[in-house]
């Protein structure tokens, strides 16, 4: 029963108008105790103020206008805080904004009282550096569609621009889900194409964009195929498997020749869990880890050309002499 459908028998009888107005009062109350205890706010306003007698009167109730329904307390502030904090430089301006906005919004509710609490102060002490380089502009008309593809289960309809192309292709796509890497954010999906008994079949029509090339996105009323929500094709498989980001094989058994001074960031931040580390002579330190062969562990190992020379496999030696060597090449000239 609706709230205005329970109040239509209100008042019908006098003989009931004492009992009825003491639970109308009585339920006014625990809302506004609800209030205080859920969003630590007085939005419930009486006249008479809250705990005066209004016997004999009738009280007037309304709703504090500034009152929002999000819940604010400390941890919810501190959230934003940290989200404004960490994602400073790794999101596009127009998320970027939204943040801010928000912390606008919360911060009209009682943000003397945040800033005065242990929470509140850790504000201070904390900034983020950006990366070397900016995030991308995305599309929020593009986000937005993609939002409700992957939230409804809806097929995606895309104009995608490669990146070595000044035209973009339409294609249709079963979307999957959103990969951040760095600062930048990929779709994750699968081509259209029939069911298979074979997993493997399927992945081959596994692909990722990168979503600042998707110029457009139009949700299309028609629901992906069952068999994409299979958990062989979770985000936490694909990613498993190596099909998130660029890579040239699924694992390897990468060993190094790392400079002794150069390892110590490895102890602390392991190239994987079953990293090994043992020492070859003063200067040299011998590093093994199974990992998966990306492009971005090819840059990281690139970025330590001068203290870290790659010993196996002997195909990814091969990719960073190759890039060292162009590189060589281009200061030379």
């Amino acid at each position: 029963m609706s709230l205005t459908e329970l109040m239509v028998g209100y008042g019908d009888n006098p003989d009931n108008l004492a009992n009825e107005r003491k639970n109308l009062e009585n339920d006014l109350i625990a809302l506004n105790q609800i209030f205080n205890d859920v969003f630590y706010s007085d939005a419930l306003i009486r006249v008479p103020a809250w705990g005066q007698n209004i016997s004999g009167q009738t009280a007037r109730f309304y709703i504090e206008p500034s009152f929002s329904i999000d819940i604010i307390n400390e941890q919810t502030v501190f959230f934003w805080e940290m989200l404004d904090k960490y994602t400073a430089n790794y999101l596009p301006v127009s998320f970027k904004q939204n943040i801010t906005d928000k912390l606008t919004q919360l911060g009209r509710h009682n943000k003397d009282g945040f800033n005065q609490s242990k929470l509140g102060q850790w504000q201070d002490y904390l900034i983020t550096l950006p990366s070397i380089v900016q995030a991308p502009k995305l599309n929020d008309d593009v986000i937005t569609s993609i939002h409700q593809a992957l939230l409804n289960r809806l097929q995606l309809k895309i104009s995608y621009q490669n990146k070595w192309h000044g035209s973009s292709a339409e294609r249709v796509i079963y979307p999957k889900g959103l990969i951040f890497i760095d600062n930048m954010i990929y779709l994750t999906g699968f081509n259209p194409t029939d069911d298979h008994i074979d997993d493997d079949v399927l992945l081959k029509a596994h692909r990722n964009f990168a979503v600042n090339r998707i110029t457009e996105a139009v949700v299309i009323d028609k629901q992906v195929p069952d068999w994409v929500g299979r958990n062989a094709f979770s985000l936490k498989h694909l990613n498993k498997l190596g099909k998130l980001e660029p890579t040239d094989s699924v694992q390897i058994k990468l060993v190094l020749r790392v400079q002794k001074y150069a390892c110590q960031h490895l102890y602390e931040r392991p190239l994987s869990q079953d990293q090994q580390i043992t020492m070859i002579d003063d200067t040299w330190n011998r590093v093994s880890a199974t990992v998966a062969n990306t492009k971005r562990l090819q840059d990281w190992l690139v970025s330590m050309s001068q203290l870290a020379v790659v010993v196996e496999p002997l195909a990814l030696r091969a990719v960073i002499h190759e890039r060292l060597q162009s590189a060589l090449e281009l200061y030379e000239d």
